[in-house]
């Protein structure tokens, strides 16, 4: 068939821009060529959101968009947010419907329908979607990166089976299951030997890697009795010794002395660590059916910082959650300065129909919601000056990613060169040619609205 041209949009989370960035590569292999929307592209694809109702109107949003700029275009919806809505998507007038699953049948309707596009006399959307709970085995995609990215991401996990009270994911993604351990050190070394500087080992949630062997999965692949996250993070690891491991969101629960212990012995591990918190509450995070409390998370962050002194350790945390009053605020506000975070996503609590926290008593209005969150949102934008400023005076290794031209956000410092990412996540800058995609030790000098710049030591 003839070459389409095609764009993306994605909403949501690193598993999504997994998924994006698989879908392209896919598409790219069967001899299709990537666009931008409002450049005359044959099929106009949006990957979307579900985690909160204004992750929902955001994908709305963005196919009404796409629709607009590119009106002869195939529309095709995947993702999190068509899979629970997809009468919603179907009322957008989109071609092609499909959820969180198999995508390689939604590559392959996709062609078909591009085909056929310009003999159709109506247009009839093509609907496919699952029940996602039923899914038991993982769904292989190459991993990899957009073009021209330093990081790639490696997704090893998918699925949850946690059911927390604001989460619609379980019913969007299905039960945890897992990439088997010799597919996972196999994509990490195809990885390192396309010199990828550094590969994120990310899932829905990497904490229940291994949970779903135990199954019966109808092939040989998985070992019986579990594999933990530790394994597949170690022989990640060896597969690919010339890229450092950075690690997704991890459960509180997970960072025991025995993970700690392993990790510390993985020359490429990076010293930044995201914990789920939520809240900074015991009896908020109980409404929202979390499974650790505060003192699991401090113990946590205890042992991270005894053997990664230093480490950055960010968090997510929902404000507004139903029932929350100013006193569990208050104590989620001192929680997070006791904790010292060195980033941190705020987000007000977004009702989502179809979990079990849009039907509690005791909803937050939405000026108390933004408050809460101004208020979050000022102690971890100090928090985070802190901790960088503490970086100041020390070496830290700095993958770098792209020219920097000495402005950021519309504000000069008058440094130009290099920026990329230390280990612990914060963006640095230094002077320098041809660094892209090269691992160097800075000495950091100053730090300016969080941005960190440095010399290069020579080696």
């Amino acid at each position: 068939m003839a070459a389409i041209r095609f764009c993306f949009e994605t909403l949501g989370c690193k598993v999504n821009q997994y998924e994006t960035q698989a879908l392209e590569t896919i598409l790219a292999s069967h001899g299709h060529t990537a666009g931008k929307a409002g450049e005359g592209c044959d099929a106009v694809i949006v990957n979307t959101c579900a985690v909160t109702a204004e992750s929902g109107r955001k994908s709305r949003q963005a196919v009404r968009r796409l629709k607009k700029l590119e009106p002869d275009a195939v529309v095709a919806v995947c993702g999190c947010f068509s899979q629970v809505s997809p009468e919603e998507i179907k009322d957008l007038g989109a071609d092609l419907i499909s959820g969180s699953g198999d995508r390689l049948h939604f590559i392959g309707e996709l062609e078909k329908l591009c085909k056929s596009k310009h003999t159709c006399t109506e247009k009839t959307a093509i609907e496919f979607v699952d029940d996602a709970r039923q899914r038991r085995v993982f769904e292989e995609l190459p991993a990899g990166s957009s073009s021209g990215r330093t990081r790639a991401m490696l997704k090893i996990q998918d699925g949850c089976q946690n059911f927390c009270a604001y989460c619609i994911i379980p019913y969007a993604r299905g039960p945890a299951r897992s990439l088997p351990l010799d597919r996972a050190a196999a994509e990490a070394a195809r990885l390192n030997g396309e010199g990828y500087g550094e590969i994120v080992v990310t899932g829905i949630e990497i904490s229940s890697y291994g949970k779903d062997f135990g199954m019966s999965r109808g092939d040989d692949l998985s070992p019986r009795g579990g594999t933990p996250l530790c394994d597949a993070i170690r022989a990640i690891s060896a597969a690919a010794p010339d890229a450092r491991l950075r690690l997704g969101s991890l459960e509180p629960r997970t960072i025991t002395e025995d993970f700690c212990g392993e990790l510390k012995t993985l020359p490429n591990m990076c010293d930044h660590f995201h914990l789920s918190l939520q809240s900074g509450c015991d009896e908020t995070l109980a409404r929202m059916k979390r499974r650790y409390n505060t003192d699991d998370f401090t113990q946590a962050v205890r042992r991270l910082r005894r053997y990664y002194p230093n480490c950055g350790i960010t968090a997510d945390l929902i404000v507004g959650f139903p029932g929350e009053n100013d006193w569990e605020f208050e104590k989620t506000l001192a929680f997070i300065n006791k904790c010292a975070f060195s980033a941190m996503h705020i987000f007000p609590y977004s009702v989502r129909p179809g979990t079990l926290a849009a039907n509690m008593p005791e909803q937050i209005g939405k000026a108390v919601k933004q408050e809460r969150a101004h208020r979050a949102a000022a102690a971890a934008t100090e928090m985070a000056r802190a901790y960088a400023a503490g970086c100041v005076g020390t070496v830290l290794d700095v993958l770098f990613e792209r020219e920097y031209d000495g402005s950021r956000d519309s504000v000069s410092f008058g440094h130009k060169g290099f920026a990329g990412h230390a280990g612990n996540y914060l963006e640095v800058c230094a002077e320098g040619t041809g660094l892209r995609n090269q691992l160097r030790p800075v000495r950091i000098e100053c730090e300016k609205d969080g941005l960190l710049f440095g010399k290069i030591i020579k080696p």
